[in-house]
C-alpha cells in the first residue's frame, strides 16, 4: 500500500486528503487489482479502479489460433466459469457456421453449465465471508465444491479448465452411469447446503457488515452495464436464460432470483439462493439427458472454416452477461473475436459505489461485486 498527500484548504485552514494505492495485490480468486483511493479521515471520497495487470492478449491470440484452439484461450478469462466461457465461443462459431447441435449434447451442456454456475457461486459464498473475517464458511463451501468437482472431473477430465465443449457439441459421451452419480452429488449438496446457509445468512456480525453497505441503485447498475447477481440484487430482473433462451433453457422454467436492496447482503443472498435454483435446473437437465439418446457432437471437417460474416452470441454466465462478437473472413482463424465480460462492468461500478463509504467497509463492498480480474483484462 502506497500513499501520497493532496493538500487543499478548508475554511482557510490547510487540510490534506490522503491518496492510497490499494494494490496491485493478488487476493486469490480476484486476481491482481489496484484501487487508487482518496481518503478524508476514515471516509473514501473517490475511487479509481486501475486494471490491466493481468492482460494476456487473449483477443489478439484468437486471431492466430484456429476454431478448435481458441476454446482453450476463452476457457480461462474467468477461471471460475470455465465451462460457460468455452460454451459462449462454441455457440458463436456454431451460429456462424449454421451447425445444429444434437439434442443430447444440448441437454448435457445445459446441465454442466448449471453445475459450473454452482461451483462459481460456492467459491464466492466461501471467500466473501472470509474476506471480512469469517473463516468457517469457506470450509463448508469447499466441501460442497469438492462433491460437485468430482462429477465434473469424471465427465470432463479437468477440475477448473474443463475443455469439454467442442464446435458442434461436446468432446465425448459422459461415462456410463455418470448421470446417476451426478444426481446423487446434487442431492447430497442440496441436503448439506443449509449448513452454510444457517451459518452465515442471518449471522449478526455478517449482517452488521453487509446490510445497508455498498448500495448500488438499479439505475446506476443499468448505467454501468452491470448484470448477473450484482444487477439482480439491485432489482434488475434480467436473465438471458429466461429472456433470450439458448441451449435448452427455452424448455425449462428458469427461476430468476432478485432482491431490491442492492447492498452487500442482497448480493450475497442472490448468489446463495441461485445455488438452490441451479441445482434444481441441473437435476432436471440430467433427467432429460437420460431420456434423450443419440450423439453428443457432429462430424466436422479436418479444418474448420467459418463462412465470411459476423455474429454475436451472448450467454448468462455465472457472473453475468458475457458477449462474443465473432468476425470471419472465411479462414480457419477468426478475423476478430471480441469478448464482452461481466466482471468488467461490475468493477467499473466501484468508481460510483465506493466513494462515501468508510475504509473498514471497503473490502466488504469490493468482495460483494463478484468479479474475477482475468475476466476484466482478458
Amino acid at each position: 500500500m502506497e500513499r501520497e498527500m493532496v493538500v487543499g484548504t478548508q475554511g482557510g485552514v490547510a487540510a490534506a486528503d490522503m491518496v492510497l494505492n490499494i494494490g496491485p495485490q493478488h487476493p486469490s480468486t480476484h486476481g491482481v487489482l489496484r484501487l487508487r483511493l482518496t481518503v478524508d479521515g476514515e471516509r473514501v471520497t473517490s475511487c479509481e479502479p486501475i486494471v490491466g495487470y493481468m492482460h494476456r492478449g487473449a483477443e489478439k491470440l484468437f486471431e492466430v489460433r484456429d476454431y478448435r484452439q481458441i476454446l482453450v484461450l476463452a476457457n480461462r478469462h474467468d477461471w471460475l466459469s470455465a465451462f460457460s466461457n468455452e460454451l459462449g465461443v462454441a455457440l458463436a462459431v456454431e451460429r456462424l457456421m449454421g451447425i445444429e447441435v444434437p439434442e443430447r449434447a444440448t441437454w448435457l451442456r445445459t446441465a454442466l453449465a448449471e453445475l459450473n454456475r454452482v461451483l462459481n457461486h460456492l467459491m464466492f459464498l466461501g471467500s466473501y465471508p472470509l474476506e471480512i473475517g469469517a473463516i468457517t464458511p469457506v470450509f463448508y463451501a469447499f466441501r460442497e465444491r469438492e462433491t460437485l468437482q468430482e462429477v465434473m472431473e469424471e465427465a470432463c477430465g479437468g477440475r477448473m479448465h474443463y475443455m469439454f465443449n467442442r464446435v458442434g457439441g461436446l468432446k465425448e459421451e459422459v461415462p456410463a452411469g455418470w448421470t446417476g452419480r451426478a444426481r446423487a452429488a446434487i442431492d447430497l449438496v442440496r441436503r448439506r447446503l443449509p449448513d452454510l446457509d444457517r451459518l452465515i445468512r442471518r449471522n449478526e456480525i455478517f449482517l452488521a457488515r453487509t446490510v445497508g453497505v455498498g448500495v448500488l441503485p438499479a439505475a446506476t447498475a443499468a448505467a454501468y452495464g452491470a448484470s448477473g447477481p450484482v444487477a439482480r440484487a439491485s432489482g434488475l430482473d434480467i436473465d438471458l436464460r429466461r429472456d433470450e433462451p439458448y441451449l435448452a433453457y427455452g424448455s425449462l422454467d428458469v427461476p430468476v432470483v432478485t432482491r431490491a436492496a442492492g447492498d452487500c447482503h442482497a448480493r450475497f443472498e442472490v448468489l446463495l439462493d441461485q445455488v438452490y435454483a441451479s441445482l434444481d435446473l441441473a437435476q432436471t437437465c440430467l433427467d432429460r439427458v437420460d431420456r434423450t439418446p443419440g450423439p453428443v457432437n457432429v462430424r466436422l471437417p479436418k479444418v474448420v472454416k467459418a463462412p465470411e460474416g459476423h455474429t454475436y452470441a451472448w450467454t448468462e454466465n455465472p457472473l453475468g452477461v458475457n458477449g462474443y462478437y465473432l468476425v470471419s473472413r472465411g479462414e480457419k482463424t477468426p478475423y476478430r473475436l471480441k469478448l464482452r465480460t461481466a466482471s468488467y462492468a461490475n468493477v467499473q461500478a466501484l468508481a460510483t459505489l465506493i466513494p462515501g463509504c468508510l475504509v473498514p467497509d471497503l473490502i466488504a463492498i469490493l468482495g460483494s461485486m463478484f468479479f474475477v480480474v482475468g475476466d476484466i483484462d482478458k
